[in-house]
């Protein structure tokens, strides 16, 4: 062992430098910029002018803002609640029961399946995804006349835009959690579900006695990045909807993005950003902090 402070342990620090000046140049400076233009009136293009906290007061007034957070719940809801209890119960239906009866490649396969639309460009499948729900002569409207229902603008109509970009996200988000989860089942020890199965233990039981606790780790892992990625979700909404019908799929940072590049107020796009990064910000903390508090309880 090298004592504190020895050659050895200082030859490390060179190694570290690369990545501290990409995380300074790549992060910390932009969003230290981002910060101080949110204090000010900015078109972009002409000298910036101070307006101290303006931004922040017209942001808490803003109609459309606070519309934005309220449609950023129910992409939450599409990308990390629904794919979370989907995922787990997915993966634990392919490893306990398609792994066992149908052999690991059929599970291995779809688990591929599911991963697919993770691995696929946005604009290619939020493309086909509008050919699919085009009013006229879309797929799912052909479908449903089939059989006499009676097709809808899903996209196009403020009733059911939102809904149809949840649905969209669904299947975009899936495949994630139920790669994760059935990585984080292989390493449950078998013998505690046969001890289980012993005591008479149902499949339900060992799923929320023992499979939801052992992978807890990996749970708090999906929830937080599938949480942030929902918080800055935007080429999809962007290849579907651009936020409309009118405010009906409109989020934050597509709401930023309109500031930016579409009205030429940068300023309050700087505003809305870090808004959200610090929401962003705060979320990871408390996660990280719940999480080890619980590895603290359970070591004890």
């Amino acid at each position: 062992m090298t004592s504190k402070g020895s050659p050895l342990t200082k030859g490390y620090w060179p190694f570290l430098v690369p990545g501290a000046l990409a995380l300074l140049l790549i992060i910390i400076l932009p969003f230290m910029m981002n910060v101080g233009i949110s204090f000010t009136k900015w078109n972009g293009i002409t000298s910036p002018t101070w307006i101290g906290l303006d931004n922040y007061d017209k942001a808490m007034h803003d109609e459309t803002f606070w519309a934005s957070f309220k449609n950023n719940l129910y992409v939450i809801v599409a990308m990390t609640i629904i794919p979370t209890i989907a995922g787990l119960l997915l993966s634990a239906f392919l490893y306990d029961y398609v792994a066992n009866k149908l052999g690991k490649g059929v599970a291995s396969f779809f688990r591929a399946t599911y991963y697919l639309p993770q691995i696929l460009p946005v604009a290619i499948a939020g493309v086909v995804w509008r050919w699919i729900l085009q009013p006229k002569w879309g797929v799912l409207n052909w479908i449903l006349t089939g059989i006499g229902l009676e097709g809808r603008n899903w996209l196009g109509s403020a009733d059911t835009a939102m809904y149809s970009v949840m649905g969209i996200m669904v299947w975009f988000q899936l495949g994630y959690p139920l790669v994760i989860f059935m990585a984080a089942l292989q390493r449950v020890d078998p013998d505690i579900y046969e001890a289980a199965s012993v005591d008479g233990a149902n499949w339900m039981q060992k799923f929320t006695k023992i499979t939801i606790h052992q992978i807890r780790p990996e749970i708090f892992v999906v929830v937080l990045m599938t949480l942030i990625h929902s918080l800055k979700i935007f080429a999809q909404i962007f290849v579907l909807t651009r936020g409309g019908p009118g405010r009906a799929t409109i989020v934050p940072s597509y709401f930023a993005y309109q500031n930016f590049f579409e009205k030429a107020n940068v300023g309050y796009g700087a505003t809305i950003s870090t808004i959200m990064t610090a929401i962003i910000i705060l979320l990871t903390v408390l996660f990280i902090s719940a999480q080890s508090r619980q590895e603290l309880k359970e070591a004890i």
